[in-house]
């Protein structure tokens, strides 16, 4: 029973990380696809932790935790492009 409902929710994971692939390139604007990558990355952790779960094992939580960091600061530096055209800005003295 639990392993039918776990493998059913990575299936459903992996038809919404398809969903917003196929966002990500028909995409009108920019922001839709930074919020395509944002549910990509949030589908991905979410996937790898109903896979740490059927295989019963803590080894992916690791993953988990670098993917997030990752998923974050991507985010953070494609709003920051979009807002200012700039990723890093350098003040110069002078």
């Amino acid at each position: 029973m639990i392993t039918g409902m776990l493998t059913i929710s990575v299936t459903l994971f992996a038809l919404t990380i398809l969903v917003a692939v196929i966002r990500i390139i028909l995409g009108p604007s920019l922001p839709d696809r930074v919020v395509a990558l944002d549910v990509i990355g949030v589908n991905l952790i979410a996937t790898i932790a109903v896979v740490s779960v059927m295989m019963n094992t803590k080894a992916f939580l690791e993953a988990i935790l670098i993917l997030g960091i990752l998923s974050f600061i991507g985010t953070i530096a494609f709003s920051k492009f979009i807002e200012r055209g700039k990723i890093v800005e350098r003040k110069r003295d002078g």
